[in-house]
C-alpha cells in the first residue's frame, strides 16, 4: 500500500486503541510509580521546608516540622510581604511552563481522566511541585494533597505514554500514583487507596484494585523509610464517649456538628469560586492579582502573630490542629474566628492564583469548628461525656467530606492520621450528615465544581463503572455493507462503508438512523448533521464522520470520541491504525451510547 493510500480521510478522526498490557507488566509499572511517590512526597516536603526556612526565618535548611509552631521572623512588619514574594515567583513557574500548575490539582487530574485520554503534562509534575511548595513555604494557605495528587499523576501518566496501553489501563496508573501520593505524604495507605477509588478510578475491579495497591503500598513502605511512621497528629489517649440516649445527648450532638460542617463546606466552596472570579475580573495581569491577594493574606499573618504569638492560619496549619487535639485553645470564640480568617485566608490564596490543595484548609476548619462546637455543648450541656479533641476530629473529617464529596477517604483518613478509632461512630455520624447538608444545597463538591464552569461534567462512579465495563464488541451493530464508491446500496442495510481500492473513503447512513426521538434524555444522535449526498445512490442517506475504535475499546473511549470531536459515528474495527474495510466489524451508534448510559437512572 502506498503512503499516499493511508492518509486520514476526511471523515475520519482519529484516536489512541492500544490494546491492554499484561498484568504482569502493570503490576511493574504501579510498583514503579509508587517508588516514585514514595521519594516525590519526601522531596516535596524538603521543599517545602527549605522555601519556609529561607522565606520566614532567613535560613537555609530543609529541616522544618509542620505540626510545631513556626518562631517569630526577624522581618518585622516585613512579614507582609513574604507571600508577596512567593506569589510572584508561583505566577512566574504557572505563567510561563505550566498553568496546569495553578489551583488546587484534584480537578485537573479528574479533567484528564474524563476529557483527554488520561494525558497529563510531564513537566506538570515539576512545576507543580515548585509552585506548591514556594506557596505553602511562603504562606499561602493551601494544603499539600492536591499537589503530591497531580505529581504522581502526572508521572503515572507519563508512564502511560511511554510505554503504549489502552486508555483504561493510563487511567488506572493515574488513579495508582495519585493514591500513593496521598498514602505517602499522611501516612494512610488506606485513605489513598479510598481516595483514588471514590474520585478517580472509573471502574471498580480485581485488576484496577491490585494496580492501585500495589503503588500505594511500595509509596508507604518507601515513605515510612523516608518520612517516618509517625501520625500525622499525635492524639493523647481519649476515653470511648458514651453514646447512650440515657445518659447523654450521644450520637445526636455529633449529628448536630455535622449539620454546621456541611453549611460550613457550602460556605468553603462558594467563598472560593466567588474569590476565583473577582480576582479574574480585577485589572491587571496574574502577577498583580496574585501578589494582592497574597498581600491581604500577610496583613493577616502579621496581626495574627503581634496579637496571638502565632501565624495560624499560613500554610498547611498542622501547628494549630495539634494544638487544640493536645488540648490547648480552649476559647471557643477565638476557635471561631480561626475558623472564619482560615477560610478568608485559603480563598485569598487559591482564589488569587495559589498553587497547593484544600485537604488541609478543610481539616484546619473542622478542627478549629469542631473544637468550638464542642466547647460551646460542654457550657451548654455540663454533663456531656466526650472530649474537646473528640470533636475536632470529628470535624476535621466532616469538613473535608462535606468539601471534596470523599466520605469514606474522610473517615479512613482522619482514623489513620489520628490513630484514634475511639470515635469512630460520632465521626461517621458526623461525617454522613455533612455530606447530606453539602449536597441538598449545591450538587458539586469542590472538586467538580471548577470542572462544571468548564462545560466538564464529571460521572459519578457506578455509571463510570457501567461505561467502562463492557467492549464495544458486545454492543456493536454489524448490519452494515461495503461498497465501492459511486456503488448502488442494498436497501435492507442500515450502514454504507464506501470505499476506493479497499480504503475507507465515506459512511453513510439513511435519516431513520440519525433521527432522534423528542426528549430524549441522551440526545448524542443530535451529533448527526446532514450533509450533501456523495452520489446519486445516496439520496436518502447522509455521510457523517467516523472515528475508529478496536472491539476491546470501552463505552467510555466512544462516549469521549463523540463528545470531543467531530465523530458522529463510531467504526469497531481490528485495526483501527489502518483505514482497511475489510478489518470493520461493526458500528457504534449514538443512540447504542444512550443507552448504556441510561442503564444508570441516576444520570437524569
Amino acid at each position: 500500500m502506498d503512503k499516499a493510500s493511508t492518509a486520514p480521510a476526511p471523515d475520519e478522526v482519529t484516536s489512541d486503541a492500544s490494546p491492554p498490557r499484561s498484568p504482569a507488566f502493570m503490576l511493574l509499572m504501579a510498583a514503579f510509580v509508587g517508588v516514585v511517590a514514595g521519594v516525590g512526597a519526601w522531596v516535596f516536603r524538603l521543599l517545602i521546608g527549605f522555601v519556609h526556612n529561607a522565606f520566614f526565618r532567613g535560613e537555609f535548611s530543609v529541616i522544618y516540622d509542620a505540626n510545631v509552631y513556626t518562631p517569630p521572623n526577624p522581618w518585622g512588619l516585613g512579614v507582609i510581604l513574604v507571600p508577596v514574594a512567593g506569589a510572584l515567583l508561583v505566577a512566574w513557574l504557572v505563567k510561563n511552563f505550566a498553568p496546569e500548575a495553578k489551583g488546587h490539582g484534584v480537578p485537573e487530574v479528574m479533567d484528564a481522566i474524563y476529557y483527554n485520554e488520561g494525558r497529563i503534562r510531564p513537566r506538570v509534575a515539576l512545576v507543580k511541585s515548585l509552585a506548591s511548595a514556594i506557596s505553602i513555604g511562603s504562606g499561602a494557605s493551601v494544603g499539600r494533597e492536591g499537589p503530591i495528587v497531580q505529581i504522581g499523576s502526572a508521572f503515572g501518566s507519563t508512564l502511560g505514554s511511554l510505554f503504549p496501553m489502552a486508555v483504561s489501563d493510563r487511567v488506572t496508573l493515574i488513579a495508582a500514583g495519585a493514591g500513593a501520593g496521598i498514602a505517602a505524604t499522611f501516612n494512610a495507605p488506606l485513605g489513598g487507596i479510598v481516595f483514588a477509588v471514590e474520585l478517580l478510578l472509573v471502574s471498580i475491579n480485581a485488576r484496577n484494585i491490585l494496580l492501585l495497591t500495589t503503588a500505594t503500598v511500595v509509596a508507604t513502605r518507601i515513605s515510612h523509610y523516608l518520612i517516618g511512621t509517625s501520625p500525622s497528629f499525635f492524639v493523647p489517649s481519649l476515653e470511648i464517649p458514651n453514646f447512650s440516649l440515657l445518659h447523654n445527648w450521644g450520637l445526636a450532638i455529633f449529628a448536630a456538628l455535622g449539620v454546621l460542617m456541611g453549611l460550613l463546606s457550602v460556605a468553603f466552596i462558594r467563598g472560593l469560586y466567588a474569590m476565583e472570579a473577582l480576582f479574574d475580573a480585577l485589572p491587571g495581569n496574574y502577577y498583580v492579582r496574585h501578589a494582592l491577594g497574597m498581600f491581604c493574606v500577610g496583613i493577616m499573618l502579621y496581626f495574627l502573630l503581634e496579637y496571638t504569638g502565632h501565624y495560624h492560619v499560613q500554610g498547611v496549619g498542622y501547628s494549630t490542629i495539634t494544638e487544640i487535639l493536645q488540648g490547648g485553645l480552649s476559647d471557643p470564640w477565638f476557635l471561631l474566628l480561626l475558623t472564619a480568617l482560615k477560610l478568608l485566608a485559603t480563598c485569598l490564596s487559591l482564589g488569587s492564583g495559589a498553587s497547593g490543595g484544600v485537604f488541609s484548609p478543610a481539616l484546619f476548619m473542622g478542627a478549629t469548628g469542631g473544637a468550638a462546637f464542642g466547647h460551646l455543648s460542654l457550657i451548654l450541656f455540663p454533663g456531656l461525656d466526650i472530649g474537646v479533641a473528640a470533636f475536632a476530629i470529628a470535624g476535621m473529617a466532616a469538613a473535608v467530606a462535606g468539601t471534596t464529596g470523599a466520605v469514606l477517604t474522610a473517615i479512613i483518613m482522619l482514623t489513620e492520621m489520628t490513630l484514634d478509632s475511639s470515635v469512630t461512630l460520632g465521626l461517621v455520624l458526623t461525617c454522613a450528615a455533612s455530606y447530606a447538608v453539602r449536597k441538598s444545597i449545591m450538587h458539586d463538591s469542590i472538586y467538580s465544581m471548577k470542572l462544571r464552569a468548564r462545560g466538564h461534567t464529571v460521572p459519578e462512579g457506578l455509571h463510570a463503572a457501567i461505561l467502562t465495563s463492557e467492549q464495544l464488541q458486545d454492543l456493536m451493530r454489524t448490519d452494515f455493507t461495503v461498497v465501492a464508491a459511486g456503488q448502488d446500496i442494498p436497501e435492507d442495510v442500515a450502514f454504507a462503508i464506501h470505499t476506493e481500492q479497499g480504503d475507507i473513503t465515506a459512511v453513510s447512513l439513511p435519516a431513520s438512523v440519525s433521527r432522534t426521538k423528542p426528549g430524549s434524555m441522551y440526545a448524542l444522535s443530535s451529533f448527526v448533521r446532514e450533509s450533501n449526498a456523495a452520489t446519486a445512490s445516496d439520496t436518502a442517506r447522509h455521510r457523517v464522520r467516523y472515528l475508529l475504535l478496536s472491539p476491546q475499546a470501552s463505552p467510555l473511549a466512544a462516549v469521549r470520541g463523540i463528545w470531543t470531536s467531530d465523530a458522529q459515528l463510531i467504526l469497531v474495527s481490528r485495526n483501527p491504525d489502518q483505514r482497511r474495510a475489510e478489518d470493520i466489524a461493526g458500528v457504534i451508534t449514538p443512540e447504542i451510547l444512550a443507552q448504556v448510559l441510561s442503564r444508570d437512572k441516576s444520570l437524569s
